[in-house]
């Protein structure tokens, strides 16, 4: 398994954020978490990604734990957070050349070239960040989480604020990075688990309360909208 999370729990002074959640993800699988705001997601996401260690419970990837080995993690996840922070007066190129620095990859030029094409930067590469629209500001970011190839890759709503040419362009890419990589996204939208993923894991309170294939969910009585209205009632 790519990801094995295994009765995670996450303590915020008072505030449970997550309680006892349990998780495993395979290669090749798009999982999206969904869930109303503030269910817990972007805390799973970032327990993942090795950002935060979790009150109790363990977290897995690639066979790693991700509080004793998170170099080893950094190498083999990408993530793109929600804010996506970027350097705004730095060009395409020369954020992505910085960000394969940071990853100490040896054919830094080719591989920024080739990240530049996977994500359809090659129109806007001569800008600088700050001149871009939000839609191609998401790709910089989908591309710096991509630079070093990475097995698994985490995005935490990676849609949020785009117009609907721009989602059709960021769905489409998101599909076809999911085909030989594991990939987990979260979305309060349940359209965009619809359109993206092939399995939905639903939190709620920071509990896991549903886990199946997409076409189970939309298939089962009321479909995958019937379920989360009582998601987002309950």
């Amino acid at each position: 398994m790519s990801i094995v999370v295994r009765q995670v729990e996450k303590v915020f002074g008072t505030q449970r954020a997550l309680q006892g959640v349990s998780l495993e993800v395979g290669r090749g699988e798009v999982v999206g978490l969904l869930g109303p705001n503030g269910a817990g997601k972007s805390t799973l996401m970032r327990l993942i990604t090795g950002y935060m260690p979790p009150t109790s419970g363990s977290v897995e990837v690639c066979g790693w734990d991700v509080v004793d080995h998170p170099l080893e993690i950094k190498r083999r996840l990408g993530y793109l957070p929600e804010s996506n922070p970027l350097h705004l007066d730095m060009y395409v190129r020369e954020a992505l050349m910085f960000v394969a620095g940071l990853h100490r990859l040896s054919d830094r030029k080719q591989r920024v070239e080739r990240v530049i094409e996977e994500v359809g930067l090659t129109p806007e590469a001569h800008k600088t960040l700050g001149e871009l629209s939000k839609g191609y500001k998401q790709r910089v970011g989908l591309a710096q989480a991509l630079i070093h190839d990475p097995e698994v890759l985490i995005l935490d709503e990676p849609t949020s604020g785009l117009d609907p040419n721009q989602l059709v362009d960021i769905r489409a890419l998101v599909r076809r990075l999911g085909k030989d990589r594991t990939v987990v996204l979260s979305t309060h939208i349940m359209q965009e688990v619809e359109a993206m993923c092939d399995r939905v894991v639903m939190i709620r309170l920071g509990e896991l309360v549903a886990d199946a294939p997409l076409q189970d969910m939309v298939q089962s009585e009321g479909g995958l909208e019937a379920q989360f209205k009582a998601l987002t009632a309950g």
